[in-house]
């Protein structure tokens, strides 16, 4: 059998995306090129690992006793090349590194330092919601990632806080609630309400929020672009929660914000797994947050 580190990459690659174009782009292949790769492991393995279809690719029962393992090993491969880079000094490498899409300007002069202290460090990013990149942590597939605390997994990392944000409500003009100093979560119950995908954490605590408050949210729509949820509640069709630099961010005259009663605050974390080695990047990248943003 001759299966190589790559094509197992490869492969779990195309499982997390689940289409054959949307992996071959973020692998920079071409998708005949990991056809042909998938079609070898295949072939090595004598067992069909993938169930095609028009909308997506679903593992066999092979193929996900083949994923189980690929991980690990695909993991324990980076961190080998990790080690071995660096005994350079840190010159070289590779930052497997998560990020919630709504976080970017929050983090990006961390980011940019790093970028200047280790500039031949690659940072490869990935944009994921909270649950999926605590996901990501798990199967080994990121170093580290950005997140809103708390975590759903909290037991099996470590974190560093970094900033807490106020949540505003998001209110368009004329609304009823427009003229009130400050929403409670009774007030929001009667009307259409416009939430983050399941995969973010802030849905997660949205939701557990206003049940502890014993308030059902009327949920109209769920998006994972900030932008589009103010757009649909400039439409009119809901009300939304919101960070206060995303707030900040949204240019319309249209919008009105008003602070939740009690205060809420979108609590912003660095978090890794407690029971797997770190990489030298990985190290130098939390210690690097530390010392710009020591713990709150």
């Amino acid at each position: 059998m001759n299966v190589q580190i790559k094509s197992l990459h490869c492969f779990v690659t195309l499982l997390e995306v689940g289409n054959y174009t949307r992996a071959a782009e973020k692998l920079h292949l071409t998708q005949p090129t990991l056809s042909k790769m998938i079609q070898r492991l295949e072939d090595n393995l004598e067992q069909p690992l993938l169930i095609r279809n028009n909308q997506k690719v679903i593992a066999t029962e092979a193929g996900r006793m083949l994923a189980n393992s690929a991980l690990q090993i695909v993991g324990q491969w980076h961190r080998l090349q990790e080690d071995i880079n660096s005994l350079n000094g840190l010159q070289t490498g590779q930052l497997r590194l998560g990020v919630c899409p709504m976080m970017g300007e929050m983090i990006i002069g961390l980011l940019s330092e790093y970028r200047k202290r280790f500039p031949k460090i690659e940072v490869s990013i990935v944009e994921l919601g909270g649950f999926g990149a605590e996901q990501a942590l798990l199967n080994d597939t990121l170093d580290l990632t950005f997140t809103a605390l708390p975590t759903t997994h909290s037991q099996e990392f470590h974190s560093h806080n970094l900033k807490g944000y106020p949540l505003l409500a998001c209110i368009p003009n004329g609304h009823e609630l427009e003229k009130a100093e400050a929403i409670t979560w009774a007030a929001i119950e009667p009307h259409p309400f416009i939430l983050y995908n399941d995969d973010f954490s802030l849905a997660k605590l949205i939701h557990r929020l206003s049940r502890k408050a014993n308030v059902e949210l009327n949920v109209a729509a769920q998006s994972g672009q900030w932008d589009f949820i103010a757009a649909m509640v400039e439409a009119q069709m809901g009300l939304a929660i919101l960070p206060k630099p995303i707030c900040d961010k949204i240019n319309s005259s249209k919008l009105v914000y008003r602070p939740l009663s009690p205060n809420l605050t979108w609590d912003l974390a660095l978090i890794w797994r407690k029971n797997l080695p770190l990489t030298p990047a990985a190290e130098s990248f939390i210690s690097l947050s530390r010392e710009l943003s020591p713990d709150n």
